[in-house]
């Protein structure tokens, strides 16, 4: 199983950017998908996150309607578009699955990691 996080960068404050999580070696039909994201001597915390079925979206307050999470499913990959971009979204980006009843916001529930993909934002 690997999933492959790509897409970051630096940009400047207020500008965009897409992650993508590409998954190897099992189905987002069966996944739900979030991305996590950790920045410099802090937590790492959810950010957004897709179901299986793509039905259920949630978001972080901290990005909500600045960032959408979609699905292709035929590509096997999840995107994360990101706006309007802060100084304080500088971080680096985990995309991560699990198979639980329900998707889940919590860190523990998540047992398979993407490598990471750093993005900052400068002011």
């Amino acid at each position: 199983v690997q999933l492959q996080a790509s897409g970051g960068g630096l940009v400047q404050a207020g500008g965009s950017l897409t992650l993508s999580c590409e998954a190897r070696g099992l189905s987002l039909t069966n996944y739900h998908l979030a991305w996590f994201r950790q920045a410099p001597g802090k937590e790492r915390e959810f950010a957004a996150g897709i179901s299986r079925t793509g039905v259920t979206i949630r978001y972080a307050d901290s990005v909500k309607d600045r960032f959408t999470i979609s699905k292709d499913s035929a590509k096997n990959t999840v995107y994360l578009q990101m706006s309007d971009l802060k100084p304080e979204d500088t971080a680096v980006y985990y995309c991560a699955v699990e198979r639980g009843i329900g998707l889940s916001t919590l860190l523990a529930r998540y047992h398979y990691w993407g490598q990471g993909t750093l993005v900052t934002v400068s002011s």
